[in-house]
Order: structure tokens, then C-alpha cells, then sequence
């Protein structure tokens, strides 16, 4: 058995597995909270437990899988090229939104580390909180922060802004495809953007132009902290 976890193909098998198996749940009772990766990471947990399986055997097939967050943030580029014409339209309203919210996130939650005295550590690995992954794990990390906390909280940040994002357009009287998106995405990185693609193909368009732009923006902010 050892023989067989030790193997990177053992943690990128058990990580498709549980992903395919939170994806089929997500389907089969339709609810945003119903995230694949939310489920996928108790069911990893279990199967460790079960097997007795060390974590330093499932992370061997895990790096194999991070190895690849570089080249996904690279990719974005490609979603703002595709969006390209809309930009150009929206340009100025886009960038002021992703700007606000980039700078709401970043600042309410250096407003509360401090609140909470937080040491600098664990405020690293949450500023980047609102961006998709592979920006917010490289930030946490440059920044001295632990790379897990930070998945994990991008991660409920995500599921957050997909479960409410409907009824917060509604509580705001937003009703502007365009302002939609691009709050959504700025606020909710992918995560946000899969359940901005059920309101409409506009909103999931600027979602995922937000997500770059935002990405790039808190880049920036978090270069001045």
C-alpha cells in the first residue's frame, strides 16, 4: 500500500476522484453552497484517514497539481483578450469597480487583523483573499503567509459571493449586466464567475474579465503593504 501513495499518481487520482465526485453532487442537488471543491476536500480528508495514508505522500501528487496554478494565471490573459470589445466599451467602469473593490477587500480585511491584533503571518495569507488562487497563493507566499490558510479562505470567499450574489444585486437594485459582472468577479474570483454564468452570458463575460483586472490590481496594492 505504502508502495502505491507514495506515488505522485496516487494524490492527482485521489484529487480528480473526489473532485468528479463533488462536481456529480453539485449537479444532483443544485445549490451553490454544493461547491465541488468544498466537498472534494473532506472527501480527501477521509480517504487519508481511512487508508492511514501520511499527508506527505497525497502532497506528492498535490505539487504536481500546484505545479500547474502558474499557468492558469498566465491563461488569464486569454478570457480579458475574448472580452476584449466589451472592455474597450466599458473601460473606465470597469477599472474604477475592480479598483473599489479591490481596495474594499484589501482594506477591511488590513482593518481587521489589526482590529484583532492578527500577527503578520496570517494577515499575508489573508489579504489576497478576494483574487482567484494561483494570484492570491504567489501573494500570500511573498508575502510571508501560509499558502493553505489562504486557499482555503479564497476558497469560502468564493462560495460566499456565489450564494449571495443574487440576492445582494437584488438588495442593491443592481440591475446592469455589465456592474453585475464585474462586482461579482472582483469580489468573488471563479468561483463567483461559474454562478455569474447561470445570471447571464454578459455578467459571466465581465466576471471574468474582473478577475484579471482585479488579480492585477491587488498585485499592485499588495506591493505598497
Amino acid at each position: 500500500m505504502d508502495a502505491v501513495t507514495q506515488s505522485p499518481l496516487f494524490g492527482i487520482a485521489l484529487s480528480a476522484a473526489a473532485f468528479s465526485a463533488g462536481v456529480w453532487i453539485n449537479r444532483r442537488v443544485k445549490l451553490s453552497v454544493a461547491n465541488p471543491i468544498l466537498i472534494a476536500i473532506p472527501l480527501v480528508i477521509l480517504c487519508l484517514l481511512l487508508t492511514g495514508t501520511p499527508l506527505e505522500h497525497y502532497q506528492r501528487g498535490g505539487e504536481v497539481i500546484n505545479m500547474l496554478l502558474s499557468p492558469a494565471t498566465v491563461a488569464l490573459a486569454l478570457s480579458i483578450y475574448r472580452q476584449r470589445e466589451i472592455l474597450r466599451e466599458n473601460f473606465l467602469p470597469v477599472l474604477l469597480g475592480c479598483l473599489a473593490g479591490c481596495c474594499a477587500s484589501v482594506g477591511s480585511t488590513l482593518a481587521l487583523c489589526r482590529l484583532f491584533g492578527l500577527d503578520a503571518a496570517l494577515t499575508a495569507s489573508l489579504l489576497p483573499k478576494s483574487v482567484t488562487t494561483p494570484i492570491a497563493v504567489e501573494l500570500s507566499r511573498q508575502g510571508g503567509g501560509v499558502a493553505a490558510v489562504t486557499i482555503v479562505v479564497v476558497l469560502f470567499t468564493g462560495i460566499a459571493g456565489a450564494a449571495l450574489a443574487p440576492a445582494m444585486l437584488r438588495l442593491l437594485r443592481i440591475t446592469d449586466p455589465v456592474a453585475a459582472g464585474v462586482a461579482i468577479g472582483t469580489a468573488s474570483h471563479g468561483i463567483g464567475t461559474a454562478r455569474a454564468l447561470q445570471l447571464g452570458k454578459v455578467q459571466g463575460a465581465m466576471s471574468g474579465v474582473a478577475i484579471g483586472v482585479s488579480g492585477i490590481i491587488t498585485v499592485l496594492l499588495l506591493t505598497f503593504w
